[in-house]
């Protein structure tokens, strides 16, 4: 059995974000790492986007760039003017190929394409059984989600972000390149958060998703039928699916931290990296892989290195209200966009605002909905 000082059980985002960045901090060069997982990476499973003002690490990996988007809904159409932050757009291979290019060359890193099938943990060494083989660490990063742990308990709400996008090729140029559509609410929303999310990379050419948040996902067919019923609502009459994707993250403020131990810490959707009230990952796990490698510097406990802020509560008190009546997303999100500052709004999102910035958001949204909230999750919290 070969042992590693890191084993990383997962390569999604986050791991490869936490790699990347020990790399390039060239403060692990004498450590040996592995990384394990069934999918090789090797196919556009996946994009993401955020919004930054300055440049990143990631730069080169961004495919559009956006400096004004659309919030909609049944009664109104607001152009948002996002400077000085510009949302951007990286499709999976943009990131996997850089990154798996840097991890080849290193003699301390390697990766095998197993599927872990169990992890058992004694007081100082970490065992990880594949289909395989089996492994032996000082300290385990995992990401591979526990969706079973998670869903079977009802202190914390838990709503999934579900989606199928298509990537479509049309031969009317009817779209804005310029401007991505953030959230359309004119879908029907029957019952649920339900919303179109347009990212346009020419007149021709764009990724729509139909996208709920909600509990429980639908039949394949019924996604694709709100996506064909969008683009016909355009005027498209004529068009080529190019590609398609699709996903489902998990959002909640479950304390997944609880779950670390001084030897393992959960790390990405499994640490409870995922943005709860938005699903957006992005841009947390960059922030927490950051904080992470500068941890491993300084610190050997794992428990040592979640915090817990203000924002936990603000996602906690959202996510109630959308777990018991999922319906009202729209007016919420709607409620948010009418007459907000957008730039102040997704510094509140980024989780980079004052207490008076976050009194100026709140203000905007339903107050008797949350005053109802704030109780509800006090009462259930102290049960």
């Amino acid at each position: 059995m070969k042992h590693f000082d890191y084993i990383f059980t997962g390569t999604g985002l986050s791991a490869l974000m936490t790699v990347y960045k020990m790399l390039l901090s060239r403060k692990f060069n004498d450590k040996s790492i592995l990384l394990i997982d069934e999918n090789t990476k090797k196919t556009n499973d996946r994009t993401w986007c955020f919004w930054e003002k300055n440049d990143t690490l990631w730069e080169d990996s961004i495919s559009q760039q956006w400096d004004s988007a659309l919030f909609a809904n049944e009664d109104f159409r607001r152009n948002l003017d996002l400077k000085p932050y510009q949302y951007n757009m990286i499709r999976g291979l943009d990131f996997y190929n850089p990154v798996f290019d840097l991890i080849s060359k290193q003699k301390n890193i390697s990766f095998v394409n197993q599927k872990v099938l169990e992890i058992e943990e004694s007081e100082n060494i970490i065992l990880i059984q594949t289909d395989a083989d089996s492994f032996s660490c000082s300290k385990l990063f995992n990401s591979i989600y526990n969706r079973q742990k998670i869903e079977n308990q009802s202190k914390y709400p838990v709503l999934q972000q579900h989606f199928i996008g298509w990537f479509i090729k049309s031969e009317q140029p009817v779209f804005n390149p310029e401007q991505a559509t953030f959230m359309d609410f004119s879908v029907e929303q029957r019952g649920n958060t339900r919303f179109m999310y347009v990212l346009p990379t020419s007149r021709t050419e764009a990724l729509l998703e139909y996208t709920l948040f909600s509990h429980h996902h639908l039949e394949k067919a019924e996604y694709e039928s709100e996506i064909k019923k969008y683009i016909q609502n355009l005027g498209i009459t004529n068009y080529e699916i190019i590609e398609k994707e699709q996903g489902s993250i998990p959002m909640t403020c479950y304390p997944f931290w609880k779950l670390n131990t001084k030897n393992v810490i959960n790390i990405g959707t499994s640490g409870g990296w995922t943005k709860a009230s938005t699903g957006y990952t992005f841009k947390n796990s960059d922030k927490k892989s950051t904080e992470l490698v500068s941890f491993l510097q300084t610190e050997t406990d794992f428990t040592k290195f979640h915090k817990r802020n203000k924002f936990w509560f603000y996602d906690l008190l959202l996510l109630d209200i959308l777990d018991r009546k999922n319906v009202l997303g729209s007016t919420i999100f709607s409620s948010l966009f009418k007459k907000g500052n957008p730039t102040l709004i997704f510094k509140f999102l980024d989780e980079e605002t004052t207490l008076s910035e976050d009194i100026q958001v709140i203000l905007k949204c339903p107050k008797i909905l949350f005053i109802k909230a704030v109780f509800h999750v006090i009462f259930k919290t102290i049960k």
